[in-house]
Parts: structure tokens; sequence; C-alpha cells
């Protein structure tokens, strides 16, 4: 399997629209053929495949179709658990500092007196 060697989401899933539709063309199914295996609408999967857009569902349902399903199992692995070691030394997330709101002023220029 090829890496990514892609830089933004809009190369990631031109790359995964241009693998399944070669896919498709290597297994000798049209893109009729392949939505009706999948039961996906036609129009999804050509939505799919030139501008790589649809459903999580309907992406899974054609991997299934086009016997890619294991490649799933690849994405989103589980994190290594992490000693509390680990944990302790592993910077603090930053958060920015809150401001206290500042009371109105009066118009006698009192602060804070209404």
């Amino acid at each position: 399997m090829m890496a990514f060697s892609m830089t933004s989401p809009a190369e990631i899933v031109q790359a995964i629209s241009d693998r399944l539709k070669q896919r498709r063309i290597d297994a000798g199914l049209t893109q009729r053929e392949l939505a009706e295996r999948a039961g996906v609408p036609y129009g999804s999967l050509r939505v799919l495949e030139d501008k790589g857009k649809a459903s999580l569902e309907a992406v899974v349902k054609v991997a299934f179709a086009l016997q890619a399903e294991a490649e799933f199992e690849m994405l989103f692995p589980p994190r290594r658990a992490m000693t509390i070691d680990d944990v302790i030394e592993q910077p603090k997330r930053q958060r920015p500092k809150r401001q206290r709101a500042r009371r109105p002023f009066a118009a006698s220029g009192e602060v804070g007196r209404t």
C-alpha cells in the first residue's frame, strides 16, 4: 500500500478518489455496476470518483464492493497506552488566559454603581 505524501485534506481526498476509480477499473466494473453492487446511487458514485464527495457510509459500501474493507483497519489506529510518567512529562496544553469583564461606567463616572 502506498503512503499518502499529500499536504492537505483536499489532496488526500483526491488521492483516495483516484485510487477508488483505479480499483474499479482494475476490477473491470463500470460506475453503474459498482454502484449497484455497493448499493449506492449511481450519481453518488460519480461524485465520489470525480470530486471525492460522499458520505462515510457510501465510501464504506463502495470499499466492501471492491473488497477493500480491510484497509479501514489502518484508519485511526488506537494509540499506544501511556505510562503515568509519560503523562507527567507531556507538556500541558496551552490555553489563552481569560480576561475579566469590565464593569460598566455609570453616568456620573463611578465604577460599578448603578
